[in-house]
């Protein structure tokens, strides 16, 4: 398909978008499907191509030592006999299985028996250093609150009439004291 202007005929393609046939004088091939596109239309979902997953990686985790398989090259096997056969191979050693973690967004903190505090408004385990609510965004359980002293105290606050705060008709004995100055 043909491109660019009177002067450079080979500079550039159409785009083979069905909507777009727009000219670009940068034109992307695509990978899969092997046609040229736009800027706009250069990835697969947004031309969506027909053989997007040609190039995708698929990867199983195995539960009983946490390591990866890739599945790409494997048409047709279930992921059940995949794990199988990982399970059979002498590759799986549940010593080799990674240890748990702090669940706060970027930490990466193994937790031990001697590092790990358990939140007790949310329940979940953390490191040391997010065990308090604010430090790991605590979603509080609202069966466990209870009435907070704070609540008390705006209830009293709101009881009172608010004119036996200390009397009002107390004079002062001090005289307020103003700073002398002397002139030179």
């Amino acid at each position: 398909m043909g491109g660019g202007t009177e002067a450079f005929p080979d500079l550039g393609s159409h785009c083979q978008h069905f909507d777009c046939r727009q000219l670009d004088f940068l034109p992307f091939t695509c990978d899969a499907c092997q046609k040229v596109f736009c800027v706009e239309h250069r990835s697969c979902k947004s031309h969506e191509c027909p053989k997007s997953d040609i190039n995708s990686r698929k990867v199983l985790v195995c539960e009983i030592c946490s390591m990866s398989i890739e599945t790409t090259g494997c048409q047709g096997e279930d992921d059940k006999a995949i794990l199988q056969k990982h399970e059979k191979s002498g590759d799986c050693d549940p010593k080799k299985k990674k240890k748990p973690t702090c669940p706060v967004k970027r930490c990466k903190e193994i937790l031990t028996f001697s590092n790990t505090s358990t939140c007790k408004s949310c329940r979940i385990q953390v490191c040391l250093k997010h065990r308090f609510p604010a430090d790991h965004a605590c979603k509080r359980n609202s069966s466990l609150s209870q009435p907070s002293v704070n609540n008390k105290f705006l209830i009293a606050l709101a009881a009172r009439s608010g004119n036996d705060c200390g009397n009002k008709n107390r004079t002062s004995t001090s005289r307020p004291t103003t700073p002398s100055v002397k002139a030179c």
